[in-house]
């Protein structure tokens, strides 16, 4: 059963650098199998026995730490239910009408934590201008037409939802179901 890990603000800027050689190797000494990375920006790919939970993620979060100096949020996601919630991208440029031509780089996904905890949140009370903004269960689905440096979203919405999130440009997101899907071939 294959996983992706991803480490929340690693590598983004000068502070919290991680190695992707570091990644794979806390994920190799874990157990964890064939682990690879995608980019340089905390994308962790594995497999593992079973379906992983919260106290999986918590130990490699801590090993991470422990061998890195680097304590990143994550959030560790199976590879079903990370393709569930990428094809389930309602903001994506698949043939819908006023979404043709969106850079997938400009359009991000936010993955929830705990699986349903954002279930009833509501988009924030703001005037968004051209941004959209789609919140699910399980993720937060955001076009971003000016980039994310220009979101109008506020930061204290998203400090305030129920569970802290993990963001991904859409390009990266379509890069990690492209190796997922190879590891399954």
């Amino acid at each position: 059963m294959d996983h992706v890990a991803l480490l929340r603000g690693v590598n983004v800027g000068t502070a919290k650098r991680v190695a992707m050689t570091d990644l794979r190797r806390v994920a190799a000494d874990l157990g964890f199998e064939h682990p690879e990375t995608l980019l340089n920006s905390g994308n962790l790919v594995f497999g593992a026995p079973a379906v992983l939970g919260p106290d999986d993620a918590a130990g490699l979060r801590g090993a991470i730490a422990g061998a890195t100096g680097v304590d990143a949020d994550l959030v560790l996601l199976d590879a079903d239910r990370f393709g569930r919630l990428a094809a389930a991208n309602p903001l994506r440029d698949d043939g819908h009408e006023g979404r043709e031509g969106r850079e997938p780089k400009l359009l991000s996904v936010a993955f929830a934590e705990v699986p349903g905890a954002l279930d009833g949140v509501a988009p924030p009370d703001v005037d968004l201008g051209d941004e959209e903004l789609v919140v699910s269960p399980d993720a937060v689905y955001q076009w971003l037409p000016a980039g994310v440096l220009a979101s109008r979203v506020p930061a204290a919405w998203w400090r305030g939802l129920p569970t802290p999130v993990t963001a991904r440009n859409d390009a990266t997101v379509r890069k990690l179901e492209a190796l997922l899907a190879r590891r399954t071939a």
